[in-house]
């Protein structure tokens, strides 16, 4: 998927009236998916998404991820995207939405894995017909 096609995807998903508020979505939310995430995780991640996302997941390579709750992931993205967390929570399921479709099943279950249960409300259910709308985003 490119960069195009994913932002509006999570357009579309999160009924917002700009690209630039989804681009602004799409960051607060990959940005507090790397601070959760094992870094290498966040490099695997990266490496299925369009280049322009990249940036938003480095700079944590070999570290552990943080453990912070659901309601604490709604905040940061809420405070990286300058919205309240109820928007924030609404822009973020988009945004892991999009992501179940545009990587690969088996990455998204490496996602999955790096979350605890508590997110539930985050994660899209797997799918084990789950597909890459186009290709791997490279």
């Amino acid at each position: 998927m490119n960069r195009d096609e994913f932002i509006k995807h999570v357009q579309s998903i999160a009924q917002v009236g700009s690209r630039e508020e989804a681009e602004r979505a799409i960051r607060a939310t990959l940005e507090t998916i790397r601070d959760r995430i094992v870094g290498d995780e966040a490099k695997d991640l990266a490496s299925q998404l369009p280049s322009e996302f990249k940036q938003f997941l480095q700079g944590r390579e070999a570290e552990n991820g943080q453990h912070f709750s659901l309601h604490e992931f709604y905040q940061r993205v809420s405070d990286k995207e300058g919205v309240d967390p109820v928007t924030a929570a609404t822009h973020a399921r988009a945004v892991f939405s999009v992501l179940n479709s545009a990587i690969t099943p088996g990455e998204f279950a490496d996602l999955r894995a790096n979350f605890s249960d508590d997110y539930s409300d985050l994660l899209p259910a797997p799918s084990p017909t789950s597909e890459v709308i186009s290709g791997t985003g490279m």
